[in-house]
Order: structure tokens, then C-alpha cells, then sequence
């Protein structure tokens, strides 16, 4: 059953507002009268009470006058309905009723037939407000429900460089994303789904992918990130903290382990400047194609310097021993794929790590030396500007050095 507009009739005179009562058939209008009120003062109580649609007025009311009433409630109730009823022709007061959004001004002696047609133009107005109300929910609702793909389908064009940078900050906030660029993207490429060779069936070749999905998004709920499907099947990834060094290592594990395929994933620091998503895609997509040609000793060598480069003790002969390789082997497939000695891999991981912990925490210079593998700070201190061309400590005052 439709709800009926409550109305609240406040007039100091009770002959008036029982000739009110009286004069209006309520139900074919769809109303009733919820309550009545004497004086200003008493119909705001009532009115803050309970819900009340609709406000017959008289101007002339003591303790508090129609203006006033109106005014408050206004505030507080800002749908709220108002119909002027007085005994004056107080034409003064029209500006500031219109801006309270006064329905019309009727003068004592009520003509029931006036009031009858205002209060029916009144019906019209709320009938097409909760017409409208109940649209803009239902489009809320949708919004809602959809916003999942709408995030996907905004990265998926920002990626491609179809969204301004400018309008990219606004739409970031609609849909509740991180304010800001994001600071890395990544992509996970399954090998399978460029496979013409596939048994696999469609639909379960699309089940493996939301897993990996979840996968990563498992490994990155500590850190804010959007996970997207690519249009070549590609699974994207941006995110505005960055990831631990060995995220992407540990998301090429994880799937191994809970689904038993192989991926390639790779994560690219987003640079600065007009284009920057769309550029640092293409270099990661490129980066992550380069990778899936390395060789299985190169891949698993590489994951176990994510793994272990805090050890200070770590050198190539111990490496190439737990590799069951020779040290000489080792050394000429990392720089054959690779493009780096051991060391010189081994140094570059441990400086980007030093970079993150540089960038988010407090610790100390020798602190941070000890947990990227170095037993003493000034050999640290000495790689990390052989690298970076600054100190650690200059570095973290923001002074200029190059990519690693």
C-alpha cells in the first residue's frame, strides 16, 4: 500500500484548523493529517518528531511565527512541504517564502476548492520528487553493484592512454580508488591463454584466471591495488604503494603451488609525466614477454635471490652449489639472459630494496644495511651511490640519482 503524506496543520486557532481538518477530502489526496500545533514552537517539535510532509502555516503564531518555523525547518528538513495560510495580506513576506520554497499563499477565509488544488500540486510535486528518488536509487544500486567492472574497464582504458590524466583524478574518486597515480603496475601473463594448442575449455580456461585473480589480490591485500583483465587476457595490477621487491616472484610461486600452472609476472615503477600509465605498461608488458623467454635455471636462480639477498653471506660458489650448477655455468646464463653478473643482480635487488625502505620507513642507515644483506654500512653506503650516484642519506632528502 503507498504510503500517505503526512501533514501538519499549525494555526493558533482551533476553529481554523478544524475547518481545515474538515474542508479537505484527505484520502483521495493521498494524505492524512498526522498532527496539529498552536503555536510555532510546538509544530517544530512535532514536525522534528516524526516524518512530516507537508506544513500548512500561519504567519501569526505566537512563541514562534510561520517565518521562523520554516526557516528551522527548512534546516533540518529540507523536503518538507510548506502552504502559507494567514489572515493578512502579508505580501512582505513573499521573497523569503519563495526562497524557503513556499507552495502558494492562501488567505484566511480558506476556499476549500483553493486549498484543495494547492494541496493536489503539492501531491504532483512529491509524487514526481519520489519518482525521482526512487530512479536515482536504483541507478545508485546499479552503480554499486557494477563498480567492480567500472574500476576494471577504468584501468583497462587508462593503461591503453584513453583517459586524460586530469579527468583520471576524478574518476578515481567516484569510484573509490586511491587519490593519486599509482606508483607501480604489474601484469601476470599465463602463457596458456595465448596457446592455440589449448584442450583446455573455455570455461575453465576463465575459472584459472579469476583464481590467479584472487591470488593476487590475497598477496597484495596489505598494499592499495586494482586488479584488472587486459583485453588480450593479460592480468593487470596497479598499485599506488609499493609492492615488496619479491611480490612478483611470490605471486609465480603461489600459483605454482595452489593451481599448478606457470605464470610470468612483472612489476614496473610508474614514472612521472603526461602518459606515464600507458608508457609503463608497454615497458612491463614488454618486460614481462622478455621474461617468459628465460630458462628455467636462470628463473629459479633469480627467485632465490629474492629470496635470500638479505644473507650477507650469499656469494656465486655457495649460489651455484645450492643450484647443483657450476659456479662458472651460472654466471655466463645470467648474463647471457639476464644481462648482469650475479653480484651485479644481486646488488641491484638488494638497492631497490634499500630504495623501499629508504622511501617508507624510519630506520637507520645501518639498520636498512642489515636487512638488504650488507654487514656493514659503509660497504653498503659504498654500493648504493655506485648505483644510485647519491649517498643512502642524501638519497632520503629527496637529492637527485638515476633508476635502478
Amino acid at each position: 500500500m503507498k504510503k500517505r503524506y503526512q501533514v501538519l496543520i499549525a494555526d493558533d486557532e482551533q476553529i481554523i484548523r478544524e475547518g481545515i481538518m474538515d474542508s479537505v477530502d484527505w484520502e483521495t489526496l493521498g494524505m492524512e493529517v498526522a498532527g496539529e500545533a498552536e503555536d510555532g514552537e510546538e509544530a517544530l517539535e512535532f514536525a522534528l518528531r516524526g516524518a512530516v510532509d507537508i506544513v500548512l502555516v500561519d504567519m501569526n503564531m505566537p512563541i514562534m511565527d510561520g517565518l521562523t518555523l520554516m526557516k528551522r525547518l527548512k534546516a533540518e528538513r529540507p523536503a518538507c512541504r510548506f502552504v502559507i495560510i494567514t489572515g493578512h495580506d502579508e505580501f512582505a513576506y513573499a521573497q523569503e517564502a519563495i526562497r524557503l520554497g513556499v507552495k502558494d499563499y492562501i488567505l484566511k477565509p480558506v476556499n476549500s476548492g483553493h486549498l484543495q488544488e494547492v494541496l493536489q500540486s503539492v501531491k504532483q510535486e512529491l509524487d514526481e520528487q519520489q519518482v525521482q528518488i526512487h530512479y536515482l536509487k536504483q541507478a545508485s544500486e546499479q552503480i554499486e553493484r557494477n563498480i567492480p567492472l567500472l574500476r576494471q574497464r577504468f584501468c583497462q582504458e587508462w593503461i591503453q592512454g584513453l583517459v586524460d590524466d586530469g579527468n583520471a583524478l576524478e574518476q578515481l574518486e567516484f569510484l573509490g580508488l586511491p587519490a593519486g597515480f599509482p606508483v607501480e603496475l604489474g601484469i601476470v601473463r599465463w602463457p596458456e591463454t595465448a596457446s592455440n594448442q589449448t584442450l583446455m575449455k573455455e570455461s575453465e580456461r576463465q575459472l584459472y584466471l579469476f583464481a590467479i585473480e584472487n591470488i593476487v589480490s590475497e598477496l597484495l591485500q596489505d598494499t592499495p591495488h586494482q586488479v584488472f583483465r587486459e583485453h588480450t587476457e593479460l592480468i593487470g595490477i596497479c598499485l599506488w604503494n609499493n609492492a615488496p621487491l619479491e611480490m612478483a616472484a611470490n605471486i609465480e610461486s603461489a600459483v605454482q603451488q595452489y593451481l599448478k600452472i606457470t605464470v610470468h609476472c612483472q612489476i614496473e615503477a610508474v614514472p612521472e609525466g603526461p602518459g606515464a600509465m600507458a608508457a609503463a605498461y608497454d615497458a612491463c608488458r614488454e618486460a614481462v614477454f622478455r621474461d617468459a623467454q628465460l630458462s628455467p635455471l636462470v628463473r629459479r636462480a633469480r627467485q632465490l635471490i629474492h629470496d635470500n639477498y638479505d644473507r650477507p653471506e650469499l656469494t656465486l660458489e655457495s649460489f651455484a652449489e645450492s643450484l647443483q650448477v657450476s659456479p662458472v655455468y651460472l654466471s655466463r646464463m645470467l648474463k647471457k639472459e639476464l644481462g648482469t653478473s650475479f653480484v651485479g643482480f644481486l646488488t641491484q635487488t638488494r638497492i631497490r630494496k634499500a630504495i623501499q625502505l629508504l622511501n617508507a620507513t624510519n630506520l637507520t642507515i645501518y639498520e636498512i644495511a642489515e636487512q638488504v644483506g650488507y654487514d656493514s654500512q659503509h660497504y653498503f653506503s659504498t654500493a648504493f651511490k655506485k648505483v644510485m650516484g647519491v649517498s643512502p642519506n642524501r638519497y632520503r632528502r629527496g637529492d637527485a640519482y638515476q633508476e635502478v
